[in-house]
C-alpha cells in the first residue's frame, strides 16, 4: 500500500505541472472535431482558470474560489447542451493528456485523476441541460479530491 501523505496537487507537481497538463488538454479540445462546437475559440483566461480548478479540487491553493468561483462554472456551462458523445470525448482527451503531460503514472493518481474529470464532466453536462436552478447538479463549491479508497 503507498503512503499518500501528501495531496494530488503536490503529488501531481504542484501548479506548473497541472498548467502543462490544462495546455495540452485545451490545445487539442480546440483541435477536435467532437469538441468544436464547445471550443470555439481560444479564451485566455481558460487555461488558468483550469488550472486554478484542477489545482484547488487537488488540495492546492483555494484560487479559483477566490477568483472566478463556483458560479462563474455553473454559469460558463449553461446552456450548451452537451452531448454524451462530447462529454464522452472531453474524457478521453483530458485522458490522453494526462498520458502525454509527464504526471506521475501510478494507478492510484491515475485514478484519482480519472474519477475527478469524470466526475466533473457529468456534473458540466447535467448544468448544460439545466432550463432552472432546481434542475443544476446540487455541488456549488469547488469538491475536494483525494485519494482512491
Amino acid at each position: 500500500m503507498m503512503d499518500h501523505a501528501d495531496t494530488l496537487y503536490e503529488h501531481a507537481g504542484g501548479d506548473d505541472a497541472l498548467h502543462h497538463l490544462e495546455e495540452l488538454f485545451y490545445t487539442k479540445a480546440l483541435a477536435d472535431p467532437i469538441l468544436k462546437q464547445q471550443f470555439k475559440e481560444r479564451i485566455a483566461s481558460h487555461v488558468d482558470h483550469l488550472t486554478w480548478f484542477t489545482a484547488e479540487s487537488f488540495g492546492g491553493p483555494d484560487r479559483f474560489t477566490r477568483g472566478p468561483g463556483f458560479q462563474y462554472i455553473i454559469d460558463v456551462h449553461r446552456g450548451l447542451k452537451i452531448t454524451d458523445e462530447q462529454r464522452d470525448r472531453f474524457v478521453a482527451l483530458y485522458l490522453e493528456a494526462v498520458d502525454e503531460s509527464g504526471l506521475p503514472d501510478d494507478e492510484p493518481f491515475r485514478d484519482a485523476v480519472q474519477s475527478h474529470v469524470v466526475f466533473g464532466s457529468q456534473v458540466a453536462q447535467q448544468n448544460s441541460w439545466a432550463n432552472s436552478d432546481s434542475e443544476l447538479h446540487p455541488i456549488r463549491d469547488v469538491p475536494s479530491w483525494s485519494w482512491p479508497d
